[in-house]
Order: C-alpha cells, then sequence, then structure tokens
C-alpha cells in the first residue's frame, strides 16, 4: 500500500478519535468530585452519590422526594448542574452505575478491605440498603416519566436505569439489614 494513501487515513481515525474524546460528556461536577474523593467510607459514598441524583432531579424539575437541599445554592456542591433532558437522565443513570460499582468494588476485595468496609461489617449493609431505597425511589420516578415518553434515548436511559435499579433491590435482598 503506498503510504501517502494511508496517511490521509490515519488523519481521518484520529480526527474521529478525537471529535468522540471532546463530545463526552462528565457526569459530575468538579465539586461534586471532590466530595466523592473526600467520601471514602462506602456508606458516605452512597450518601453522596444519591444526593448528586437528587440535584440532577431537581435540575430536571422533578419531585424526586430526596434530599430536601438539591436545589438550594450551596458553595460546597456548587451550582446545579446543567444539560439537556437527556443528558441529565444520562448523568443519573452512570451515579447509579458507579454507586453499584463502589459497593460491588468492597464485595470484590473483601479479604483485603478494612473492618469497617467489609461486607460483614457494619458500613457495607447500611450502604447496600441506603442505596435499595434511594433506589426504589428513583425507579418510581423513571417509570413515571417513561410513560408517554416517545425519545427513543431517554426512553433506553430510563429503561437502563430502571433495571439498575431492580438489580439493586434483588441485591439488597441478599444482605441483612444492619443492626442499629
Amino acid at each position: 500500500m503506498n503510504r501517502f494513501r494511508f496517511y490521509p487515513l490515519c488523519f481521518v481515525f484520529l480526527a474521529l478519535v478525537a471529535g468522540t474524546a471532546v463530545a463526552q460528556r462528565d457526569y459530575m461536577t468538579e465539586e461534586e468530585i471532590e466530595i466523592v474523593r473526600d467520601s471514602q467510607d462506602i456508606d458516605l459514598r452512597i450518601e453522596v452519590l444519591t444526593k448528586m441524583i437528587d440535584r440532577r432531579l431537581t435540575a430536571l424539575g422533578i419531585d424526586h422526594g430526596g434530599w430536601k437541599n438539591a436545589g438550594k445554592e450551596d458553595p460546597k456542591w456548587g451550582p446545579l448542574p446543567k444539560g439537556s433532558r437527556a443528558e441529565l437522565l444520562t448523568d443519573t443513570r452512570r451515579l447509579l452505575e458507579k454507586a453499584v460499582d463502589d459497593i460491588e468494588a468492597i464485595a470484590d476485595r473483601d479479604d483485603r478491605a478494612l473492618d469497617q468496609n467489609k461486607t460483614g461489617g457494619k458500613l457495607f449493609p447500611k450502604a447496600v440498603h441506603m442505596l435499595d431505597a434511594a433506589g426504589q425511589r428513583y425507579a418510581a420516578i423513571f417509570k413515571k416519566l417513561l410513560d408517554g415518553n416517545t425519545e427513543e434515548r431517554e426512553r433506553g436511559i430510563l429503561l437502563n436505569s430502571i433495571e439498575l435499579c431492580d438489580q439493586i433491590n434483588a441485591a439488597a435482598k441478599t444482605i441483612p439489614k444492619p443492626k442499629k
């Protein structure tokens, strides 16, 4: 193959890859990233991630029955996230995925985890059941948003989010509730 024909193809490929990377949206604000970084215990991490979901629902104008300060300006949390309806719904799905991934990471490394984060400890079951309670609340919201929605992208995001909530609920049933 003539190398002069090969170079334009390389440039086209690089332009496509660069365009895809630039177009990808970050699902957390800078302030939220710092809050997550500071929330190392799994129960605190889940609490923070559910608050982030509540903020996106507030930004969409959806009554979520969650965190009451979700819509108030707070220097710690920064301004409400902005984006299209589909983008904010995608953010909620990605935050749910992150919460599940964080819990799974603790479960996967149980043998090496700190005592307070072990699956048999107090924080892990608490975190699982916190996420389950939030997931049940979110599933009801997502199902309501799905009714009558004809936008295919949003329907896909909502269906994926509902499935995640169902998986969280099923997993929570296998973990004993923490003793108070």
